[in-house]
């Protein structure tokens, strides 16, 4: 499946939590309701996957842990905060960076509107 697709069936997952769920969970209570939605119709994901730091010859295994990866293709960060600030769009771009991925999703659950949560990044 492409990537646009896989990208607008997680953005109806999501949607369909939020309006079930609304907002002031947990970030972890989101990210077990999306994955449960994504892996109960078929797709891979990878929860809480360490992504790797490289620098020269050193290489840091724990680097960073992505929520979710959909498919090998779509990094998922989830937030339940007041705002999306700067440092989380760099944690989002960083994690692009660092994996094959193209596509990243950064969910804010924590909105009255979750269309008003959601950056998607392109790398």
């Amino acid at each position: 499946m492409e990537e646009d697709k896989i990208t607008e069936k997680i953005l109806g997952f999501a949607f369909q939590i939020h309006t079930e769920l609304g907002p002031g969970l947990l970030e972890s209570a989101y990210e077990e309701c999306l994955l449960y939605e994504l892996t109960r119709n078929g797709f891979s994901v990878e929860r809480q996957k360490e992504i790797p730091l490289v620098y020269k010859e050193i290489k840091h295994e724990h680097g960073y842990r992505a929520d979710l990866i959909v498919e090998n293709k779509v990094i998922i960060e989830i937030k339940s905060i007041e705002a999306i600030h700067d440092v989380h769009v760099a944690q989002m771009l960083t994690y692009l960076r660092l994996t094959m991925c193209h596509i990243g999703l950064l969910i804010n659950f924590n909105v009255k509107s979750l269309k008003d949560g959601i950056r998607r990044f392109i790398l």
